[in-house]
């Protein structure tokens, strides 16, 4: 698994992995099930950066991790 920052925010493409970028998923998962889990609760809400930019902290994913049994 990917070693998680300590602290800050996670981007998308951190979250869900970027094979062009070289950057491995944290969770597997295709972005729109991303997005649908996310309108469902199954996935945590982002943070809004700016009007384009949504971000996860750290310590929401880590708890995502640990619920999903990772």
């Amino acid at each position: 698994m990917t070693q998680l920052p300590e602290t800050g925010f996670l981007r998308l493409k951190q979250i869900l992995g970027d094979p062009k970028a070289g950057i491995p998923p944290i969770i597997p998962v295709k972005k729109s099930t991303w997005w649908a889990g996310i309108k469902n609760g199954l996935y945590p809400p982002g943070v809004k950066l700016s009007p384009r930019t949504t971000a996860w902290p750290v310590e929401t994913i880590r708890a995502l991790i640990e619920r999903l049994g990772g």
